[in-house]
């Protein structure tokens, strides 16, 4: 078949009302879902999922990618207004948009979030399009030494974010890899931290933890607090001019593209992809001190860095068959529902259909745009209540969010303490990054070193067996090196 003829097919399956609508009603779903913490966006597209069984393949498709696409960006509204990230890969927006809403930038910080989301996932699609079959073949030169040297070199970012406080940070950090560790061992099957509660044996869930290490301190310091200070309105500043987007868009783009290349990678997912993005930005920036205290440019490398993955992840489940997180294996189970298998088969049998796709992919980042603009206008006024009357609200949904994850009361234990947790972290100025950071990769970190060690039978030369886990060593030698040196000159 030739091409204008796949392509004018495709056009044919794509450009109907109902595909358009439901692609713009998935973004909105997608967005207000993303918005609320706790409510993840697998969550989002689990339960969308049996809308889609009497849809066309292409519109039930397309109705999970929008959700998909509009419940990553949405994670960061909450992150910057109210300290509460909607989704864990907006975790690493919090870091400096929070400090920018506080200052009375909420708008800056959430147009920012916008254009940089926007960005990456329009690189992330043209990226999809262009290179599914190269990328695809790089994701799979990537095995378990691969990924544990990767994620050595991500926790580099620990040093950075630490900020004067490297001792404490570490600490932090190392609190975070020791309660990663609680539940049921993978690969031997043991309890490890549980202390006989059945409760502890799946670990600690993430969303009730990082409610708990973010949302509750803020609310426990302001109640804390004798004298209430005046106000300020978050939404009194104007919105991010273009100037402000040209300084932040080679930061934008370079985390698009740290997005696209750990996206394609199977396992990695959004928040590894925004700290690395992160980590990148406070290196190369020419003012690294400002980072983690309100900097506009943070802003952009977390959110280029998650959404970024938003395209990329669709690459090894299109090319090869093979979901790349969570949310993708919810969609390939929408094409298996459909009687479709991804994979290459797929692109000889039914290229008019994958060319739809694309097409809608493409059509999600305009969406993406408008919907973010109206949803800033709406869901930002939030910033405009009182904080006496807001976070009586914002500890209802904390409560909600850390129960609807798994439905138990235990998961709402575990966030009330975490919110001491934090709050006593935050008292005593321990910096409550590194601890987020080592949490999420910890796991990631501890299951790809062992399958290594079982894989080699304990030969510890097989973190040195390929040329990508070399040039992931000597990036995390230099970056050791330059943190040292930079903090023996400080002193």
């Amino acid at each position: 078949m030739e091409f204008f003829d796949v392509l004018q097919s495709a056009f044919g399956l794509f450009a109907t009302w109902q595909n358009v609508l439901v692609l713009g009603l998935g973004v909105v779903i997608g967005t207000f879902v993303g918005a609320i913490p706790g409510m993840t966006t697998p969550m989002a597209v689990a339960l969308t999922l049996p809308f889609t069984f009497t849809l066309h393949p292409v519109t039930g498709i397309l109705l999970l990618l929008g959700v998909y696409k509009g419940g990553i960006y949405g994670g960061s509204i909450t992150a910057i207004l109210i300290n509460a990230p909607g989704t864990p890969a907006a975790s690493c927006t919090v870091l400096d948009g929070y400090p920018l809403a506080k200052r009375g930038e909420a708008r800056r910080a959430l147009d920012i979030a916008l254009y940089a989301s926007c960005v990456a996932d329009f690189i992330s699609n043209i990226s999809l399009i262009l290179f599914a079959g190269v990328l695809a073949g790089f994701a799979l030169a990537f095995g378990s030494p691969e990924v544990f040297t990767l994620i050595m070199f991500s926790l580099t970012i620990i040093a950075g974010v630490s900020g004067d406080q490297l001792l404490k940070g570490l600490g932090s950090a190392g609190l975070g890899l020791l309660l990663a560790t609680i539940g049921l061992d993978l690969v031997y099957g043991t309890n490890r931290f549980v202390f006989g509660d059945v409760n502890l044996m799946s670990g600690l869930n993430f969303i009730p933890v990082l409610i708990g290490l973010f949302a509750l301190p803020e609310i426990i310091a302001f109640y804390g607090r004798r004298e209430i200070a005046r106000e300020h309105n978050p939404l009194a500043g104007v919105g991010a001019t273009f100037a402000d987007f040209r300084r932040c868009l080679k930061t934008i783009i370079r985390g698009s593209f740290i997005g696209v290349i750990l996206g394609a990678i199977p396992g990695i997912g959004g928040a590894p992809s925004a700290f690395l993005s992160y980590s990148e930005a406070k290196r190369t920036s020419k003012t690294p001190e400002k980072f983690g205290t309100g900097e506009i440019e943070g802003v952009a490398a977390a959110e280029s860095g998650n959404n970024g993955v938003a395209g990329a992840t669709m690459i090894p489940l299109l090319a090869l068959g093979i979901p790349g997180d969570i949310i993708t294996a919810i969609i390939l189970g929408a094409f298996m529902i459909h009687g479709l298998r991804p994979g290459p088969l797929l692109f000889q049998d039914s290229l008019p259909l994958i060319y739809a796709l694309f097409i809608g992919i493409m059509l999600s980042s305009i969406y993406l745009l408008i919907v973010g603009k109206i949803s800033i206008r709406l869901i930002s006024r939030v910033a405009d209540i009182p904080h006496r009357l807001l976070f009586p609200v914002v500890l209802v949904l904390c409560v909600f969010g850390a129960y609807a994850v798994n439905n138990t009361i235990f998961d709402v234990f575990v966030m009330f303490v975490m919110g001491g947790v934090g709050f006593a972290m935050l008292r005593l100025n321990i910096p409550a990054a590194p601890f987020l950071i080592a949490f999420i990769l910890g796991p990631l970190l501890e299951d790809n070193f062992r399958q290594s060690l079982l894989l080699s039978r304990g030969d510890w030369l097989i973190f040195f067996s390929s040329a990508i886990c070399w040039v992931f060593w000597g990036l995390t030698a230099l970056v050791i090196g330059f943190t040292v040196w930079s903090n023996v000159r400080r002193a």
